[in-house]
């Protein structure tokens, strides 16, 4: 299936999910004995063994791998060779079928930052009382898509839904340029000649470039008052189902309001709405 596996498999993991919540208990003992449950079940299990081979796995591998009888397992994989669930290349030998990567692909198309960001957004808003901003690329600047935020937080939000900002004066920013090899965050640096807005901006590139450094070793990333005076964030990354770096998610707060203990729950909204567009990492 090539490079389309990662959207093709989108649809095994959703059924993969299903069977761990099976295995924990969150259905009643007696549903798990009903023969559709049991079918489906062994269903699961073949197509995850599938799904961890590129190539045509033999009925012997896919028998002794998930433990149905040969019998069992033919049946299973013949039915859903109708379905073009599964191929079979030749005769004995299975992979996964083109019928998952048309309805991955769908999934995937229906798959939007903003909509899977938003729940968890306000969930971290109510935590603390910050603004927390939704941001993507666009060339050397970041956009900002979306945006939580209440009068409590005690700040006036000074870039609106829509707003942009240099790539290194922002947390955000700061992800998606120390996603890129030295050579372009260089190019960067001559293009738009680091200019800063504040005393604390980052304008020389040996700076900016040991601050990337520090970011890709972190995995997260901070602005320490250097688009505003008098505004601090944090920034952790979201990543799409290609493992690419799709968005980021930041706190704003005023400086003297920045908790470093939001950090670990900063990382974690943000990693469940890269699970959320399919990153499994």
């Amino acid at each position: 299936m090539g490079e389309s596996d990662g959207g093709a498999l989108a649809l095994v993991f959703a059924m993969r999910n299903r069977r761990e919540i099976l295995h924990n208990g969150r259905m009643k003992s007696k549903e798990l004995q009903t023969p559709a449950i049991q079918v489906l079940e062994r269903m699961f299990s073949l197509l995850d063994v599938l799904a961890q081979h590129q190539d045509p796995v033999s009925l012997k591998v896919i028998s002794e791998t998930t433990g149905l009888h040969p019998s069992t397992a033919h049946r299973i994989l013949n039915d859903l060779a109708l379905g073009r669930f599964v191929d079979r290349p030749e005769a004995g030998s299975y992979r996964l079928g083109m019928r998952l990567l048309e309805l991955g692909n769908l999934v995937k198309a229906r798959l939007d930052v903003r909509e899977a960001a938003i729940g968890p957004m306000r969930e971290l808003h109510k935590l603390t009382h910050q603004p927390v901003n939704l941001s993507v690329r666009q060339g050397d600047e970041i956009v900002y898509i979306e945006r939580t935020y209440s009068e409590r937080s005690g700040m006036q939000v000074v870039r609106a839904v829509g707003g942009r900002a240099p790539l290194h004066l922002t947390s955000v920013g700061k992800l998606f340029l120390a996603s890129d090899d030295p050579q372009r965050v260089r190019a960067y640096a001559t293009r738009t000649g680091l200019s800063g807005h504040t005393r604390n901006s980052l304008t020389d590139v040996a700076l900016l470039e040991r601050e990337m450094a520090l970011v890709r070793q972190r995995g997260v990333a901070r602005d320490d008052e250097e688009l505003e005076l008098g505004v601090r964030c944090m920034a952790a990354g979201i990543y799409d189902d290609q493992g690419k770096l799709v968005a980021g998610l930041s706190i704003s707060a005023p400086a003297d309001r920045l908790e470093e203990a939001w950090m670990p729950r900063l990382k974690e909204t943000a990693a469940r709405i890269s699970a959320a567009l399919g990153f499994r990492g």
